[in-house]
């Protein structure tokens, strides 16, 4: 496929290749009317599986919390008789 070690074909026949300019670029474009809407758009589209999560997440959290607040709390019917 090619000629000695080191030498490669570089010209393969039935392959195209195009080069464009990086001056003929444009980095930005669409970047407000089609890249933003499209982010919002999946953004929105993923709600329904992120935020229900992050609420249970936080109900047991905050359940925890004063759970572990409660459990610190001394009785007072336990130092009732003390003089």
């Amino acid at each position: 496929m090619g000629g000695d070690f080191g030498q490669l074909k570089t010209d393969i026949r039935g392959v195209v290749t195009t080069k464009l300019s990086p001056f003929e670029q444009k980095a930005f474009k669409g970047l407000f009317s089609h890249g933003v809407p499209n982010a919002i758009k999946r953004t929105a589209s993923n709600i329904p599986y992120i935020v229900p999560p992050m609420i249970i997440g936080y109900i047991v959290y905050d359940w925890a919390v004063h759970a572990h607040h409660e459990s610190l709390r001394k009785n007072p019917a336990d130092f009732a008789n003390d003089q």
